[in-house]
Parts: structure tokens; C-alpha cells; sequence
């Protein structure tokens, strides 16, 4: 794997087309990186201790190197 954490990178296929951004996570077992503010998705989160509420939090889903090209 090419990719590397703090490399930009462009995303070349799926809903975020075209957009760019750096890459704060590899996994290189999983052939996938994590890119910063990129391929979102909502996170449904139990609350931990008695009286306090659940929430949504929105979090950076891993993409695969393949739908990724590094860019200057």
C-alpha cells in the first residue's frame, strides 16, 4: 500500500466524487485508510452512565485504497 497517514489525497468513486482530503488513519491489513471529514455516516451512541442521553455522532467510515488517488 502506497497511501499513507497525512497523505491528500482525491477520491475517484462514490458519493464523495472528486473531493480531497487528508488521510488520518491506514489500514494496511484491510487495504483501506481513513480520510479526514470524508465518507461520513451517523453513528447511533448508548448512553454510558444513568441520566444521560444517547446521541448521534457522525464519524469518518474507512474507504478502500482503490477508490483513492494521492494528489499534490
Amino acid at each position: 500500500m502506497k497511501i499513507k497517514k497525512g497523505d491528500t489525497v482525491k477520491i475517484i468513486t462514490g458519493t464523495d466524487k472528486g473531493k480531497t482530503g487528508k488521510v488520518t488513519r491506514a489500514i494496511p491489513k484491510e487495504n483501506k485508510v481513513v480520510v479526514a471529514d470524508l465518507n461520513k455516516r451517523k453513528v447511533h451512541r448508548k448512553s454510558r452512565r444513568q441520566g444521560e442521553k444517547g446521541q448521534i455522532i457522525e464519524v469518518a467510515m474507512p474507504v478502500d485504497v482503490s477508490n483513492v488517488v494521492k494528489s499534490k
